[in-house]
């Protein structure tokens, strides 16, 4: 059972004012788990009628792809349920995981008229998704939602300097911590408390691929943590977090495992 504890934490960048009152019987958003969580909380109960009749929804299953890197950008998308990873290949072949999508996360925006990268679901995921010509004039009438883009790429730019920094100067131990912790705080922002349980919908290959690190390095550094009583392996696909202070440390480089 998941134990949560509610806790005040400054936010990244202040979001545009939320509406999560409930919506009326036959609303077509009506039973979505994420609604408040996503781009569209921003918006009250006609406008997201409206947004809604632009899409559609869509269903992927695990290692299903969403796009390929160099596809051209015809949609954006909001993650409903499930999970997805984005990764590029490099020119000899290697792999490099640049993010995992949770539900409620945006995808699909890009500078360019092609993806940078390709996205793969991890497990059963559902999506919605609008085409980007109708979204973008949605968007260019509707600003409560241009704030929310700019507030969600002002976080995208502040996690992309810190996994620049794990990349570049933290240990295998301190990364796999990291890995962790961020993973926790992500869902914790979804439910505004704190959580002991940690899902892993990816395999320990594309963590590896994603911390820059072995999949056998991932393996030996996930049982030194277990030995450590900082993390227990409460599932394949889910840790339980023992010491979340000296995890922190960890992390830091304050503290060796």
């Amino acid at each position: 059972m998941i134990q949560i504890i509610k806790r005040k934490r400054p936010p990244v960048l202040a979001p545009s004012v939320r509406h999560e009152s409930t919506l009326p019987a036959g609303h077509p958003c009506m039973g979505c788990a994420v609604r408040t969580a996503a781009v569209c909380g921003v918006l009250d109960c006609d406008k997201l009628s409206k947004l809604r009749g632009l899409g559609n929804h869509l269903r992927l299953g695990a290692g299903q792809p969403l796009f390929h890197e160099g596809d051209p950008v015809v949609s954006v998308f909001t993650l409903t349920s499930g999970a997805i990873k984005l990764y590029k290949l490099l020119p000899d072949g290697r792999r490099q995981v640049t993010g995992f999508m949770q539900p409620g996360d945006f995808l699909g925006i890009s500078i360019d008229d092609e993806h940078a990268f390709t996205a793969e679901a991890l497990e059963h995921s559902q999506l919605c998704y609008f085409p980007r010509s109708r979204f973008d004039n949605f968007v260019e009438e509707n600003v409560e939602v241009e704030r929310e883009l700019y507030r969600l790429a002002a976080h995208e730019l502040a996690a992309a300097q810190q996994q620049m920094v794990l990349l570049g100067r933290k240990t295998a131990t301190e990364r796999l911590a990291s890995f962790f912790l961020a993973l926790a705080e992500r869902a914790e922002r979804a439910i505004d408390g704190e959580i002991r349980f940690v899902r892993l919908p990816m395999s320990r290959s594309d963590i590896a691929d994603y911390l820059g690190l072995t999949k056998e390095t991932v393996s030996r550094v996930l049982a030194l943590l277990k030995r450590q009583r900082l993390i227990r392996l409460d599932a394949i696909d889910r840790i339980e977090i023992l010491d979340r202070a000296s995890l922190e440390q960890v992390a830091a480089g304050d503290l060796d495992a």
